[in-house]
């Protein structure tokens, strides 16, 4: 007579036992891929896009509590993206791979908005410009200021950033801008900064400092088309707002 064998004990070798289950989370990955694949980022809330995003990061693991934890911290999807990463990595379970991975989604949205207004002028694809300007400075922690030096068919010559500052104060030296401007041979300018709290309204530094740029760049012949605003929920223009 066979004796039956404790349900703790070890297989002998080379004997099969019950298949393991598969960890939930992996029916949940394939399930999430196919509704991105199928209707495409509009069909998932930030938290999922998120998910697919950690996927390659942490391979290993339910990464939605975590995708959850990185909303309710910055706000949506964009936001965690251009996040310091030094914030990010504040948050339990976000390492060096997760960081660099989201970093590299950011940098990818932002040659993928340049790239719309690199070979155009300017000024016949403005939504471009002020989708390129949001994407690259709308969620930004500190505030940045940025010039557009156009040539003499408004055609991009160089984007730089010529100062970063606080969360709400950036140094900004006219005749720095200047100075480059004519470096470049730019016939005109597009200027745009972003305020980290949300409202794009201009400040009355703001109008001062445009204007001294204005004066400066005017007697140069110079053109400043625009000086830009951005929010995390929408834009400010001077030009809009006749303050140029």
């Amino acid at each position: 007579m066979s004796r039956r064998r404790p349900p703790d004990a070890p297989l002998p070798s080379g004997e099969a036992g019950p298949a393991e289950a598969e960890p939930h989370y992996l029916g949940h990955r394939d399930r999430l891929r196919a509704r991105f694949a199928q209707g495409g980022a509009d069909a998932l809330p930030d938290y999922e896009l998120l998910e697919l995003a950690l996927f390659r990061a942490i391979p290993r693991r339910d990464v939605k509590p975590l995708a959850k934890a990185l909303i309710r911290r910055f706000g949506s999807f964009a936001e965690v993206i251009s996040a310091e990463p030094a914030r990010l990595a504040e948050i339990e379970g976000i390492g060096a791979g997760v960081i660099a991975d989201l970093k590299l989604i950011e940098a990818a949205g932002h040659r993928l908005a340049r790239g719309a207004i690199a070979a155009r002028p300017l000024l016949s694809s403005w939504s471009a410009v002020l989708e390129y300007c949001r994407a690259t400075m709308a969620f930004a922690a500190r505030e940045q200021f940025r010039v557009l030096f156009l040539d003499r068919r408004n055609h991009l010559i160089a984007d730089e950033v010529q100062g970063r500052g606080t969360v709400d104060h950036t140094p900004v030296y006219p005749r720095e801008v200047a100075r480059r401007a004519l470096e470049l041979s730019a016939t005109a300018i597009i200027l745009a900064h972003n305020h980290p709290s949300g409202d794009p309204t201009p400040s009355a530094a703001d109008i001062r400092m445009t204007r001294e740029i204005v004066g400066v760049l005017d007697p140069l012949g110079i053109l400043v088309h625009d000086h830009v605003i951005l929010g995390r929920d929408g834009h400010a223009s001077f030009k809009g707002l006749k303050l140029i």
